[in-house]
């Protein structure tokens, strides 16, 4: 099998506009730390990219650009073709934390209708879309359970839930299965990819350290530099969809996990 190629990002070219479209992005903060340098992405619709690095790098930093909750010291982002507190308002963004951050008082129910309950949606719907997603992520059964009732991964489920629950173009999750067990992790992997599939007009942007869980999830994984973060590497993962566990022992998962390892420690 030939290797796929490693492609180089561009710097300081501009990208053609995409889905969401970086250029020449950076973010210094006022102590003086430059987290981000010249950083060009052109982000398709329904792509699952994922974001690997090492600490430090600014992966979270271009999260939290992209949902406006920060803003960039130089360099331009569009997201849906307007800015990123419009898409936010428009409730397009859902974020998913590496803590679940559920309300420990409220059931999950509750907390996966949150969102929508924010929104002023009427209370039906709200229970129709919270056993919707529920539903796929197989918890629609303990509905009326607390958190504190629940495992690690089935705080995960509740959270993925809630971001779902509102039916986002755009899913970016910040190392959601880092504090999981292995096996837990790589059930929600199979599920999460499952998921991604039933909506394949929803993009899907993911933080990890683990190279062998970028190259199972993702389309194309981005490789970022230490600090000052920029974007060396884009390695696509040309293996279609649905993935198996069989994928993961296979000689072209092998390749993949060396070449993006590779391009991690260049």
């Amino acid at each position: 099998m030939e290797a796929p190629e490693i492609l180089a990002a561009p710097v300081n070219v501009i990208a053609k506009k995409g889905f969401v479209s970086m250029e020449n992005l950076s973010k210094i903060y006022p102590n003086g730390t430059v987290a981000l340098q010249d950083v060009n992405l052109t982000i398709n619709e329904g792509e699952f990219l994922c974001f690997v690095g090492p600490s430090g790098c600014g992966k979270s930093t271009i999260f939290k650009i992209i949902t406006g909750l920060s803003a960039p010291s130089t360099g331009t982002l569009d997201v849906f073709g307007t800015t990123p507190k419009e898409a936010r308002k428009q409730s397009d963004i859902s974020f998913v934390f590496q803590d679940h951050t559920l309300l420990p008082w409220s059931t999950v129910e509750s907390n996966v209708r949150l969102p929508l309950e924010l929104r002023g949606v009427d209370k039906k719907t709200q229970k129709q879309e919270a056993e919707r997603v529920l539903e796929m992520v197989g918890l629609k059964d303990y509905m009326k359970v607390l958190p504190r009732q629940l495992s690690g991964g089935m705080k995960m489920r509740v959270s993925i839930a809630r971001a779902l629950v509102s039916r986002p173009k755009l899913l970016l999750m910040d190392e959601p299965f880092g504090a999981l067990d292995e096996i837990t992790r790589q059930t929600l992997q199979n599920e999460l990819l499952n998921i991604w599939q039933q909506d394949k007009k929803m993009t899907v942007l993911f933080v990890t350290h683990n190279v062998f869980e970028s190259v199972f999830l993702s389309t194309s994984v981005v490789v970022m530099t230490a600090r000052p973060g920029k974007i060396s590497g884009q390695i696509d993962i040309p293996v279609p969809f649905p993935r198996d566990d069989e994928y993961r022992t296979s000689t072209q998962f092998n390749e993949l996990v060396r070449q993006v390892s590779a391009a991690l420690h260049h």
